[in-house]
């Protein structure tokens, strides 16, 4: 009888939040996502891009007061459970509870979420996590491709405008403005 009964599967456990601040510390990007932890591969390209991005903007925004920019290790917590680490983003004065950046992750969406491609993007999955910080409350989100030189700028994924190297980025804070080729040198 024990060989027509169907083997038990025992479901599998959901990974916590705690489980991400225990990943390890190894240059990759980690983020939960579907009760799963995710691990994204950066490389060098991909954080030279990010850095010269998030150094410019973290002058700007400096200079003016406007409140924070973050790298890639925050996390921030969406509504649907996930916690996000975008690869730059920007969260102005005020939003944080305090007036202060938190000590974990972040309960409040950030107004800019700046995602640099590795080759080992897959296209839908990059779409799914633009459709989830929309819906999060993001206001603005940046897809850099480092190999293919262009960028997309999402208000919603209807509203996208594509650009190239004789870009700029322009349109998150009024006054900043960054060429796309100067971060993809």
């Amino acid at each position: 009888m024990a060989g027509n009964m169907a083997e038990a599967v025992a479901p599998a456990r959901r990974a916590t939040e705690d489980d991400l601040l225990a990943a390890p510390r190894d240059g990759r990007k980690y983020e939960l996502v579907d009760g799963q932890i995710v691990v994204s591969p950066a490389g060098a390209r991909h954080e030279v891009v990010g850095l010269r991005l998030a150094a410019r903007l973290l002058a700007f925004v400096d200079a003016h007061d406007l409140g924070y920019v973050l790298g890639s290790s925050a996390g921030f917590r969406l509504p649907g459970g996930n916690v996000r680490s975008p690869d730059v983003s920007f969260v102005a004065k005020g939003r944080f509870e305090g007036g202060r950046a938190p000590e974990g992750f972040a309960e409040v969406p950030p107004d800019l979420a700046v995602e640099v491609l590795s080759p080992g993007d897959r296209a839908r999955a990059v779409l799914d996590k633009v459709g989830e910080y929309l819906q999060a409350g993001v206001r603005l989100v940046w897809v850099i491709d480092p190999r293919a030189a262009r960028a997309a700028v999402y208000r919603s994924l209807t509203d996208v405008r594509e650009l190239g190297t004789a870009d700029a980025f322009d349109d998150v804070l009024p006054g900043f403005r960054c060429d796309l080729a100067e971060i993809l040198k």
